[in-house]
């Protein structure tokens, strides 16, 4: 048996989402800004994947804008809003436990002459909306948090956040990363009160190298590309129909079936922690996404037991599986003040629609007869 559960890296491309990718690439081809029948069929994929995608956040079509994927829709939102903004100030609040795809922008940033607080979390990896606005100051014009944390599934109070941000200065920006929360859990762009929402589609069954940005009518912000004037100027480049599309329908499909695929990740996830935790000195360190599982396998150092794993057919990851850096210490589980010792035996279980209950109880017994044996060469 296989059982794929690095679906927080990547997802499976849906069958009918890739045979519509397909159609566009070998049918309906056309650049969507040629003025013939073939651009504008190739300008409908484009509006009918933004109002598809629109929808499931309760947001209009115009303020979706289409990108490679979640790392240039994070550092749109914070390289584009600072650099609007930096007349107003030069603040910036983020959390201690973000996605490279925010530390390395906020990083180049801060050599531009920002100045960046970042907040510490508790150990449940969450920063409180009385933290956030107590660090707001009038000179802050960005706040950027994610909305669950890719590493151990903490969900942040977003809402509480935006409201608290926006009471202490109406003219803060408030941006959530909702890469690993979009595909698992209702999201309203209206209810959170954000200005800006990331989404990467290869994390909910679309293709890699796509991705959105949700920009809330009015919000300022510099394009980071420039050229042909393309999405208004805002992302000039000719559109990647295809992938575009594949989104769109990705996303329809998610939308109609989320309560459905929340529940049944949820079963697996709580299945999942119950087995493995039953075994000797395995740790639980998840903080509530449906996805995400992280535990700890005293003893047993993470690329070990991963490897062992996937002599088996079981693929997991040791942390975040964006990284170049595989041996780097992960700043999450340092963020929640896990020992040296758990760190380094950590691994990420992360689910998706596609997996069952065979493949749950199948890691468990695998684990369950690895782990005497790896322990027994540690201690030796």
């Amino acid at each position: 048996m296989k059982a794929y559960f690095d679906n927080s890296a990547t997802t499976r491309v849906l069958p009918d989402v890739a045979e519509l990718m397909m159609k566009i690439m070998t049918e309906d081809y056309g650049n969507p800004s040629s003025m013939h029948a073939y651009g504008l069929k190739a300008e409908h994929y484009i509006k009918d994947a933004a109002a598809s995608i629109a929808r499931s956040i309760h947001a209009l079509p115009e303020e979706i804008l289409f990108t490679s994927g979640g790392t240039e829709s994070n550092n749109t939102a914070l390289v584009g809003s600072a650099l609007a903004k930096r007349r107003k100030g030069m603040h910036i609040i983020t959390t201690n436990i973000e996605h490279p795809s925010i530390g390395e922008p906020l990083a180049f940033l801060e050599k531009e002459g920002f100045e960046v607080t970042r907040l510490p979390v508790d150990h449940k990896g969450i920063v409180t909306a009385e933290q956030v606005a107590e660090a707001v100051r009038e000179d802050t014009i960005l706040v950027t948090v994610m909305m669950v944390n890719n590493e151990i599934g903490s969900i942040l109070p977003i809402a509480e956040i935006a409201k608290a941000v926006k009471a202490k200065n109406k003219d803060t920006y408030v941006h959530t990363d909702a890469i690993q929360a979009y595909g698992k859990l209702p999201i309203s762009v209206k209810e959170l009160g954000v200005d800006m929402l990331s989404v990467s589609g290869h994390k909910f069954h679309a293709p890699k190298g796509i991705g959105c940005l949700y920009i809330r009518k009015g919000t300022l912000l510099r394009p980071v590309i420039y050229g042909g004037g393309q999405q208004k100027g805002m992302r000039s480049g000719t559109e990647n129909v295809p992938a575009i599309a594949g989104m769109g329908l990705a996303a329809e499909r998610m939308n109609s079936e989320l309560g459905e695929r929340t529940a049944h990740m949820t079963a697996l996830r709580d299945r999942l922690i119950k087995g493995m935790t039953a075994l000797p000195d395995v740790t639980d360190h998840s903080m509530g996404a449906p996805q995400i599982v992280s535990l700890s396998f005293k003893g047993v150092r993470a690329e070990v037991m991963l490897h062992a794993l996937e002599a088996e057919g079981i693929y997991v990851s040791a942390g975040s599986a964006c990284s170049t850096n595989k041996k780097k210490e992960s700043s999450v589980l340092a963020a929640i003040e896990l020992s040296p010792e758990e760190m380094e035996s950590t691994l990420r279980f992360s689910l998706s629609k596609d997996n069952t209950e065979e493949e749950v109880d199948y890691a468990i017994e695998t684990a369950a007869r690895l782990l005497p044996m790896l322990r027994h060469y540690t201690r030796g």
